[in-house]
């Protein structure tokens, strides 16, 4: 992990084409922008982690029949 020091204001460059913006900081929290090109999606890690774990569950609630039924296999 990288660790930086950053003032309200400052920014930080990811891979020539994400820029991470200090927006404001806070008592108990830092607010951040985050500039991206639309293809590439931005998660919060809480909600991230949730999709990652509702496409295992729905990859584990797949029925075989059903899917060779929708092929006509």
């Amino acid at each position: 992990m990288l660790a930086l020091s950053r003032k309200k204001g400052d920014s930080i460059i990811v891979n020539d084409d994400i820029e991470i913006v200090i927006i404001d900081i806070g008592k108990e929290q830092v607010k951040i922008g985050i500039k991206a090109p639309k293809n590439i999606p931005i998660y919060r890690k809480e909600v991230f982690e949730q999709i990652k774990n509702e496409n295992k569950q729905a990859i584990l609630d797949v029925n075989i029949k059903d899917l060779k039924k929708l092929f006509d296999i």
